[in-house]
């Protein structure tokens, strides 16, 4: 969230940012709102100044006086009270649009309307189109013939964009959230198993809500919702906490389960494992001292932890430079990583590095005392490490043999006891 006072002094900036990002909010009824806030309350502690100064009169008159005296002071109560409810009023309003102010792009940011506009930075490893491969299959076919995945099964009992893993796909699966997570502590990253049910300030914190509200799967009875990250509950592990200036950078890394509506994708990618509800992820978050230079030095570095985790992964990939139309509502800048998928003829999206700057630490009342004793809202970063099921795909399909078995990557084979190939059953 944007500090007002902020907005009031950079309000072209503002305007621009949702510009570019193709949000729509009024920031000029925003800043009358504010304008009004103001007024109502320097209206509201005049007279309770009044209230106080007629308080310590009353004991000195007499009983006449007090008569009259009280009667004002209930007529300015009753203002008071008047007052105050549209200031609440007011202050609730503007809070509303608050939260749905988007932070401005970072000025290295490309101007674009959409994730055809992302700009490519980099490429890495050798790609291979499916002309190339002998008896070439997808990773649909793959994962039927070797009896690691079931869709049909699953769609019965839980509908679209469902699938079963079974067999050689569970330790697949399994070694790969080990062996990035093993990856993350070496760097010294604090490993989290966090909840994958949170109440509504941990999403509106991070900014998930009430902007993306309709992607999150909720348990209105209970009055909570279903995780699309655990960047969610690892920035909220600090909600509405002081933390130690000493203590920073924090590095966390989260592995969960995750859930997403996919709402408004209806007809697109409804087949296989490239958009689901359901998936295994292991993200980092890092919480730093709210500094531009330090917040960037920190968002190549969980970027290049990705990307030496798909080398060893032996997959070819490329680095996007995602353009102000493609950000969500809190990112200054984003870089997406996307893995080569040879039935797709294209790269796909797996991975997504995102710096905040302050949005999410005030939005979530996190605040950092530094050395001299003042306080200040810290920085937070975030970038997926792997995600599966959807790294499957490039691995099953770079990986597979003319007879359809798949050959294991070699950093996952002690992982998976041994195994080094999947073969098709019979």
């Amino acid at each position: 969230m944007l500090d007002l006072k902020f907005i009031e002094e950079n309000k072209e900036l503002v305007k621009q940012g949702i510009i570019k990002k193709n949000f729509k909010v009024d920031i000029d009824k925003l800043l009358e709102l504010n304008n009004q806030r103001k007024l109502l309350t320097s209206e509201s502690e005049k007279i309770k100044s009044i209230k106080n100064s007629v308080s310590k009169e009353i004991a000195k008159l007499n009983v006449e006086e007090k008569k009259i005296k009280l009667s004002e002071m209930q007529k300015l109560t009753e203002k008071e009270k008047e007052l105050d409810d549209k200031l609440n009023k007011i202050k609730e309003e503007i809070n509303q649009i608050l939260l749905t102010v988007p932070n401005p792009p970072d000025e290295s940011v490309p101007v674009g309307k959409d994730d055809t506009e992302n700009v490519e930075i980099e490429r890495v490893g050798q790609v291979k189109r499916k002309e190339e491969f002998e008896a070439f299959k997808d990773h649909i076919e793959l994962g039927l013939l070797l009896d690691i995945v079931d869709f049909n099964r699953a769609s019965k009992i839980a509908g679209s964009r469902t699938y079963y893993l079974k067999n050689e796909g569970v330790l697949l699966q399994m070694a790969i959230m080990r062996f990035a997570l093993d990856t993350l502590i070496q760097k010294g990253f604090t490993p989290f198993y966090p909840p994958f049910l949170v109440k509504d300030i941990a999403m509106t914190g991070t900014g998930y809500f009430p902007v993306g509200k309709e992607q999150s799967y909720s348990m209105e009875k209970d009055e909570l919702y279903l995780i699309g990250t655990s960047e969610v509950p690892l920035v909220s592990y600090h909600y509405d906490e002081v933390l130690d200036e000493n203590n920073l950078p924090i590095k966390y890394a989260g592995y969960s389960s995750c859930f997403r509506r996919e709402a408004g994708t209806y007809g697109k990618d409804t087949k296989g494992l490239y958009r689901i509800h359901q998936f295994e992820k292991i993200e980092q978050v890092i919480i730093c001292k709210n500094n531009k230079e330090e917040s960037d030095y920190f968002h190549s570095f969980i970027l290049q932890n990705s990307k030496e985790l798909l080398e060893r992964l032996e997959l070819p990939y490329r680095v996007v430079n995602v353009c102000t139309g493609d950000l969500g509502l809190g990112q200054v800048k984003k870089n997406d990583i996307e893995c080569w998928m040879p039935s797709r003829d294209n790269y796909g999206e797996t991975h997504s590095c995102s710096s905040f700057y302050d949005f999410q630490s005030r939005r979530s009342k996190i605040k950092v005392k530094a050395k001299d004793g003042s306080t200040y809202y810290p920085y937070t970063l975030n970038n997926t490490l792997i995600a599966s099921p959807r790294i499957l795909i490039p691995i099953l399909e770079m990986n597979q043999l003319p007879d359809g078995s798949v050959k294991i990557p070699k950093v996952l084979v002690p992982y998976m006891n041994g195994i080094e190939f999947i073969k098709p059953k019979k």
